[in-house]
């Protein structure tokens, strides 16, 4: 694995989450009160682009049928095992990197 430079924290403010391509991969981006992580786009549920969902605290809930995932762990809220897939994320300045 290898970090990737993938944005600026300029383009994440606190409470947004958005999408980023990485080596063929949907990664989704959240900012929680300016701590960045990542996770796999995909919900679990039906694929549902969870960097276009809405994330309040550390948990993002996505835009399709409202399946909930704490961004730090991966963990479901709706599906109590259930987890998706999470990356390392390192800030260098003002860089997003991600390890993938």
């Amino acid at each position: 694995m290898a970090l990737v430079k993938v944005a600026t924290l300029d383009n994440l403010k606190p409470g947004e989450a958005r999408t980023v391509i990485v080596s063929g991969k949907e990664i989704a981006l959240y900012n929680v009160s300016g701590k960045i992580f990542a996770t796999t786009n995909a919900c679990a549920h039906e694929q549902g682009p969870l960097g276009q969902g809405s994330l309040e605290d550390n948990v993002i809930t996505c835009p399709l049928h409202g399946w909930q995932f704490d961004v730090e762990t991966g963990s479901c809220r709706t599906v109590p095992g259930l987890k998706i897939e999470t990356y390392r994320v390192e800030v260098r300045g003002k860089d997003i990197l991600v390890d993938v």
